[in-house]
């Protein structure tokens, strides 16, 4: 069992602060390969980041970078390797480590190692909007496949849509209450270390969408 809490607006402002200097930096870097926008999600947009306070990792932030239609003519190994490059130079002087590729995202840490604990850390999903064939709008990620060293751009699984669009619902409905004790319940009872905070997020905003009628 975890013990999650939620972390104050107060304590997040400052290094949320950080963070945009950092991905402001990182677009210049890229800028003459491609462009992108940025957004914070999930948790971190509706003041949910936790952290559990008994244990050595600390809380979390979403980012979702959304690399405009020009920037697919780069291979999806091609842009995220730009980009963690381009957070490598300049992430460490805000603290933070060299950056960490996983399969869905690149992560960075400030990590205390004298008393061995990540005070903090970010995820930064690849993302790109286009529209099928059939007129739907849809999302892809790049995707690392660490067994066989690959890159490619995967559609978004079914839970990662809308999620903003459903978030509001759910608030307009008079549930909202019902997603923050789930989250943090989901947040307590998780054992899976390379589950991230939006996959859990993601989970808790299907399953109330589910229960109270929004898919009806």
């Amino acid at each position: 069992m975890n013990n999650f809490q939620y972390v104050t607006a107060e304590q997040l402002s400052s290094i949320k602060n950080d963070l945009i200097q950092i991905i402001h930096s990182v677009q210049n870097q890229v800028r003459q390969d491609f462009t992108f926008q940025f957004y914070f999600v999930g948790s971190v947009e509706r003041n949910m980041v936790t952290h559990d306070v008994k244990s050595n990792v600390g809380f979390d932030f979403d980012v979702d970078i959304h690399v405009n239609d020009d920037g697919c003519k780069y291979s999806a190994k091609d842009i995220k390797t730009k980009i963690m490059l381009a957070l490598n130079k300049v992430a460490y002087c805000y603290g933070y480590d060299n950056a960490e590729d996983s399969t869905r995202v690149i992560t960075i840490k400030v990590k205390d190692r004298k008393n061995s604990k990540i005070l903090h850390s970010c995820d930064f999903a690849i993302v790109n909007d286009y529209i099928d064939d059939d007129g739907n709008e849809c999302q892809r990620y790049v995707h690392f496949n660490k067994k066989q060293n690959k890159y490619s751009w995967q559609k978004q699984p079914q839970g990662f849509y809308l999620l903003e669009e459903k978030a509001k619902w759910i608030k307009d409905s008079g549930h909202w209450q019902k997603v923050r004790d789930l989250y943090l319940d989901k947040k307590n009872h998780n054992n899976d270390h390379h589950k991230h905070s939006r996959s859990i997020y993601a989970e808790t905003i299907h399953e109330i969408c589910q229960k109270y009628g929004y898919y009806d």
